[in-house]
């Protein structure tokens, strides 16, 4: 009996790992975009209230960005001043920054029409995804370029969007530095502003 229900056990578990590959994204960084965008429309055209909605598409991106990687690059040459507990910190607070300024734009669209249109292999850490939000009568077309990091690449992440021809990341890194630049270069002064957003 011990023996059919440890090979029962056994059963379970390697068609749990087969279930989790297969509910996972696609390492293909054009059907990996595809896949996020399918997933955050079915959330943003849900009755949820707006807060259900952030939760849920902040689970996605944990999971599709590599919000460690944008957080390092926009603290820039910040990072090797700063000590690990203070890189520790930071990395928690940019992370609840990241998701409510994320989840805090994207809650104001109501069924996005965006087509994923090509995608341009930079190297083999990059590959840049093409995408079109589409036209509608209140707002107006915008191309929509996604930075996918593929170093390892089985797991594509997100490391920047360029609405426009504008680097987000690019953008928040200038304006951590103004930040940093007002305050006498005090780490404490950034971690204070962030904080002060999330608690919005």
């Amino acid at each position: 009996m011990k023996r059919i229900f440890a090979s029962f056990l056994l059963i379970l578990i390697i068609s749990f790992c087969q279930n989790i590959k297969a509910f996972g994204y696609s390492s293909d960084p054009e059907k990996f975009i595809s896949e996020i965008i399918d997933e955050a429309k079915l959330i943003l055209n849900s009755q949820d209230s707006k807060e259900i909605k952030a939760e849920k598409l902040s689970v996605i991106a944990l999971k599709t960005v590599d919000v460690k990687g944008i957080g390092y690059y926009t603290l820039g040459k910040k990072r090797k001043e700063i000590t690990e507990d203070q890189i520790d910190k930071y990395n928690k607070v940019f992370e609840s920054y990241f998701l409510k300024s994320f989840t805090s734009r994207l809650t104001d669209y109501s069924d996005p029409k965006i087509t994923v249109l090509s995608a341009e292999k930079i190297n083999e850490k990059y590959t840049i995804v093409k995408s079109m939000l589409v036209k509608t009568d209140k707002k107006p077309e915008v191309k929509i370029d996604w930075r996918v990091y593929t170093k390892n690449p089985e797991k594509p992440l997100i490391r920047d969007l360029i609405i426009e021809g504008l680097s987000l990341a690019r953008t928040q890194k200038e304006e951590f530095a103004s930040i940093l630049n007002s305050n006498n270069n005090d780490i404490n002064a950034l971690f204070s502003k962030l904080e002060e957003f999330t608690k919005k």
